[in-house]
């Protein structure tokens, strides 16, 4: 049985203790087309819609990852112990979605991402960089998204979710060690977990007469050893938000993301038992991770309360079970149009 660590823990009583906190005070209703209506664009699945009603959606994702660092303490290039050093990688994601409202209490969604990999590694000997890439379609999942209370300002929602094996975890590339021979890439590599996942949470929101506010909790839990010998660590994710409007079309908001994500369960049987390089080790896949971003929603009135949304954020503190390549930068840009 998998152990829950200690930040996860901490995080789901303090999101536990923050939605059962209740706010009286007598507010405008709901506006759909309000800015501030729904959260900053990198959180998901945090309303239900009208009965009747569809939603298609397009997120960009991007995060930056630049030095190693184990426990919260940077680790200098070249890494001791292995023989290659990651440097650098560039995670970008497309996310599709598609929503649906058969009633006003629930709302189901389908999310199909596409994925692109890059890492710039290192050979700790002669000091040759080489770089690795991959791409490819990840986790297809669909969710549900059920209204258990609500008041003229305000939501609770239960979110559920299951994800599939759809992205690969048997994408290959040429190393410098491998004479020209296409090798496994190591976990960071796959776009895929090679797992199914169910993924339940809690969504509560807040409205007031110009501004909002927000919090979240999903918890990503891997169901079976995939096919290649191993299964991911589970996941806990808490968001809490905060957003202002600044007239009927452009709202900001400011966020706060933790996440504590445990190592990966077994080995990829296609990898050398002896890692050369950290991303190679599942030992070394666990961490926790808090970010601060800032985020703008703008509603176009004119093309039926089209919505634009873009996130921008860095990590504010980073314990890692490491070494492993620590987080930089983080953006989401995405549109959500309702019909």
């Amino acid at each position: 049985m998998k152990d829950k660590h200690p930040v996860a823990l901490f995080f789901s009583g303090l999101f536990l203790s923050v939605i059962s906190v209740n706010f009286q005070y007598a507010l405008a209703e709901h506006v759909h087309a309000r800015p501030d209506m729904h959260a900053p664009i990198g959180v998901m699945g945090d309303h239900v819609m009208a009965k009747s009603e569809w939603m298609l959606t397009y997120r960009y994702m991007n995060m930056n990852m630049d030095g190693n660092r184990s426990g919260t303490q940077r680790v200098p290039t070249p890494l001791p112990g292995f023989m290659v050093s990651p440097l650098s990688m560039d995670m970008q994601m497309h996310m599709l979605g598609l929503m649906y409202a058969p009633t006003e209490q629930l709302t189901l969604s389908l999310m199909v991402p596409v994925l692109n990999l890059s890492m710039d590694h290192r050979v700790n000997m002669n000091s040759v960089d080489f770089t690795s890439e991959s791409s490819g379609l990840g986790d297809i999942s669909v969710a549900a998204i059920y209204r258990l209370m609500n008041t003229s300002n305000s939501n609770l929602l239960f979110n559920f979710a299951v994800s599939g094996p759809s992205g690969s975890i048997t994408e290959t590339g040429v190393t410098p060690a491998s004479g020209g021979v296409a090798v496994q890439l190591p976990y960071p590599m796959q776009p895929g977990s090679g797992s199914h996942a169910v993924i339940p949470g809690l969504t509560y929101n807040q409205l007031y007469a110009n501004w909002s506010w927000g919090v979240q909790g999903l918890y990503t839990y891997y169901v079976e050893t995939n096919d290649n010998g191993y299964q991911l660590g589970d996941m806990m994710d808490v968001s809490t938000w905060v957003a202002r409007s600044l007239n009927r079309s452009f709202s900001l908001s400011a966020r706060l993301n933790a996440t504590d994500w445990q190592n990966i369960e077994g080995a990829d049987k296609s990898l050398s038992p002896t890692p050369t390089v950290p991303t190679k080790n599942p030992e070394l896949r666990g961490g926790s991770r808090v970010d601060a971003l800032l985020g703008v929603n703008y509603v176009a009135h004119g093309l039926n309360a089209m919505r634009f949304a873009a996130e921008v954020g860095m990590p504010v503190y980073q314990n890692l079970n490491g070494p492993q390549l620590e987080s930089d930068l983080l953006f989401t840009l995405g549109t959500q149009y309702t019909f």
